[in-house]
């Protein structure tokens, strides 16, 4: 090689390995979202075990203080600093809205079925959509509009032509819905402050207080006879598995790709719940829970692309 084809090419050899480097984030990235997705799904299975025998409130509570302390261990392990006690009100209202968000979710599947409670509960990018509109002036694209109407027809098809949609399931699916707002709240009100904090100090943080929200209802709704070990053991897994791992995943791989990469692959949660719900339980999704759920991811893909 001559010293002039040499000199043309070094400087682009730093420019091939940086672009190196960002492909295997990115793929790094979408296998940790992949992985946290199937961490995910097992979530409805394990909140119906669970609730064999334990209130939605004991379920709630220790699954928060379960994920709660064990990802503050790991923070404090990788020496990561906590919040500071001033911080401490910001914190109170996050694990408020963290709270309710996880209760209404395990509410939901008391009374509606996991294709119902899982499909209202993904329409939460469309009120992170919305409330960032209001909230932070972020307008939304005709596109995004699109896909709020499509995910209301979805919601439409899921609720309405349910041919065993009753009372009962109205609750659940109201639950769910609810659970989809907090979800957009938290994630609007939270998004400025996960800048300030490491990811492991914030989010032991967050459900740490959530658990101490839960606290008064859980005791008041306490089970003695209900901790059996199966139910034990579903508590600890739902802990660890889809809140701990599953979340720690999730915001590990939106540091390394796009939030549109790894929100598409979230949304197959949804898929897979069902799935694990057929496969473990026998709950077999209506024909027209299926159209709705399908309706309702494409509306959400719109919002999110």
């Amino acid at each position: 090689m001559s010293a002039e084809s040499a000199a043309k090419s070094s400087p682009d050899q730093p420019e091939t390995q940086v672009a190196e480097e960002n492909a295997r984030e990115r793929r790094r990235g979408l296998l940790y979202v992949a992985v946290a997705t199937l961490f995910f799904s097992t979530s409805p299975v394990l909140i119906r075990w669970a609730a064999e025998s334990l209130t939605s409130y004991e379920i709630t509570f220790w699954r928060m203080f379960t994920a709660g302390v064990a990802v503050l261990l790991l923070a404090r392990l990788r020496q990561e600093p906590l919040p500071p006690s001033r911080d401490l009100p910001r914190f109170l209202g996050f694990g408020l809205i963290a709270a309710l968000h996880f209760g209404f979710y395990i509410a939901a599947l008391e009374f509606t079925t996991i294709a119902h409670a899982l499909a209202l509960v993904y329409t939460a990018p469309i009120f992170v959509a919305i409330f960032s509109w209001i909230v932070l002036d972020e307008r939304l694209k005709a596109r995004q509009w699109m896909g709020v109407l499509v995910t209301v027809a979805g919601v439409a098809v899921l609720a309405g032509f349910e041919p065993m949609f009753d009372r009962r399931m109205l609750i659940g699916d109201m639950l769910a819905v609810g659970s989809a707002i907090c979800f957009g709240l938290y994630s609007v009100a939270g998004r400025s402050q996960r800048n300030r904090y490491t990811l492991f100090a914030y989010a032991g943080a967050v459900y740490s207080l959530a658990a101490v929200w839960l606290l008064p209802a859980a005791a008041l709704n306490f089970s003695p006879t209900g901790y059996t070990l199966p139910a034990i053991l579903s508590l600890l897994a739902l802990g660890l598995l889809p809140l701990g791992l599953g979340h720690t995943l999730y915001n590990a791989a939106l540091r390394r790709t796009s939030a549109t990469a790894v929100n598409l692959v979230a949304t197959q949660e949804v898929t897979g719940g069902i799935i694990l719900g057929v496969l473990l339980l026998q709950e077999i999704p209506s024909v027209n829970s299926i159209i709705g759920v399908l309706i309702t991811l494409a509306g959400i893909v719109l919002v999110i692309l």
